[in-house]
């Protein structure tokens, strides 16, 4: 802090930083302990119950000595670049992909496994909606022009991440990604699909915006898999399309 600051802002700085990091950062000479308790305790039992309650699977995983210890790591060192509440939860992830310096003792999955839980919440907030007036509910999907749900997020993981439990803790990667589909259905339930790397492609093809109609995304499927009858991955793709756009993965075609 700069010793030409005002000295209301020096003692709003070191407030703060004593609220973030206690044990580092003393509190304000002149402000009773127990005053400064409630401040402490407030600030962190509100940022640690949020964060606990989004990443529940990673919070069961880790006892309460590791666990508060990443998040006091979070809360003291993270400059956080927004002040909506249900950011708080992009802000932790961000902070460990990218700030957080790993420990030895990590779990293998850790950074997966809470991408995979922040996009339930990320999700469920979504103001997207299905209902597009551009969007065919009811459109051929063969015939017309697909259209990928943007309350549906697919994703490569190298671990099992839907999988994993207390009881249910990999190792190592699997050999094949997990490819998985997030989505918000039309009662904006959350749910989620794990699929093959044909669909995929499929759904990278449909998210691309080509313009390509549901019969000429699998050709080019067909074609990129060196297939030698494409009517079979014509027909089987046709039954995919179907249960994409019953589970609103797919919410129409184009008009």
């Amino acid at each position: 802090m700069a010793a030409e600051q005002p000295e209301f802002i020096r003692r709003q700085y070191e407030f703060a930083a004593h609220i973030r990091d206690p044990e580092n950062s003393p509190a304000p000479a002149d402000v009773e302990d127990r005053r400064m308790a409630i401040y402490r305790e407030l600030f962190y039992n509100n940022l640690e119950g949020f964060i606990a309650n989004t990443f529940p699977v990673l919070r069961s995983l880790l006892d309460d000595t590791a666990w508060h210890t990443m998040v006091r790591d979070y809360f003291s060192g993270h400059r956080a670049q927004t002040p909506y509440f249900l950011e708080i939860p992009r802000e932790f992830l961000a902070w460990l992909e990218r700030e957080r310096t790993p420990r030895e003792d990590d779990l293998p999955f850790l950074q997966e496994l809470a991408h995979y839980e922040w996009v339930e919440l990320a999700l469920s907030v979504s103001e997207e909606t299905l209902d597009a007036d551009d969007v065919d509910r009811d459109g051929d999907l063969l015939e017309g022009v697909p259209v990928l749900s943007p309350l549906a997020w697919h994703f490569s993981y190298t671990f099992p991440v839907h999988e994993i439990a207390p009881g249910n803790q990999p190792a190592a990667p699997a050999d094949q990604p997990t490819y998985l589909v997030i989505y918000r259905d039309r009662s904006n339930e959350v749910g989620f699909l794990e699929v093959n790397p044909v669909t995929k492609r499929l759904l990278e093809l449909f998210g691309a915006g080509t313009g390509q109609t549901g019969r000429q995304i699998l050709e080019q499927i067909a074609a990129e898999m060196n297939h030698p009858d494409p009517a079979v991955v014509i027909e089987g793709g046709t039954g995919t399309l179907v249960q994409l756009h019953e589970r609103d993965i797919i919410s129409g075609t184009r008009r």
